[in-house]
């Protein structure tokens, strides 16, 4: 096998996984969900949130191998000016895509985590240790 097919074929896998996991982690937290809410009888809310968060959380873990599936197609496989900027542009919108799903499911930017933790710190604790909450 000619090692660009090689390297093609590899990225084709990795997107495949990408889309597995997100098909996996949608059956597996819808059925978490009927778990939650049929079976044991928990409250809308709180499986409603833990069906988003781990939708979420699938969603992100797929689109990082889908990118990863396009970054080695694009640069190893067909290295033209045309396609690295098709990349960017693919790339710009995942990560959008990627941050707007985080915001969603943690209710705060990404940047923004250190300012919590700091809020968060007791203000008679030691440097480094947090409080829980």
């Amino acid at each position: 096998m000619e090692e660009s097919q090689l390297i093609y074929t590899i990225s084709i896998a990795i997107d495949l996984a990408g889309v597995i996991i997100i098909a996996l982690g949608a059956a597996l937290g819808i059925l978490l969900f009927v778990r939650d809410f049929l079976i044991r009888r928990d409250r809308i809310k709180p499986s409603y949130d833990r069906l988003r968060t781990f939708l979420g959380r699938s969603l992100l873990l797929g689109l990082e191998f889908l990118v990863a599936g396009d970054i080695i197609k694009t640069v190893a496989v067909e290295p033209t000016l045309d396609s690295v900027v098709v990349l960017a542009v693919i790339v710009l919108v995942r990560t959008v895509l990627s941050i707007s799903i985080d915001v969603e499911i943690d209710g705060h930017w990404p940047w923004d985590a250190t300012r919590i933790r700091m809020m968060r710190r007791s203000p008679g604790s030691s440097e480094g240790s947090a409080t829980e909450e």
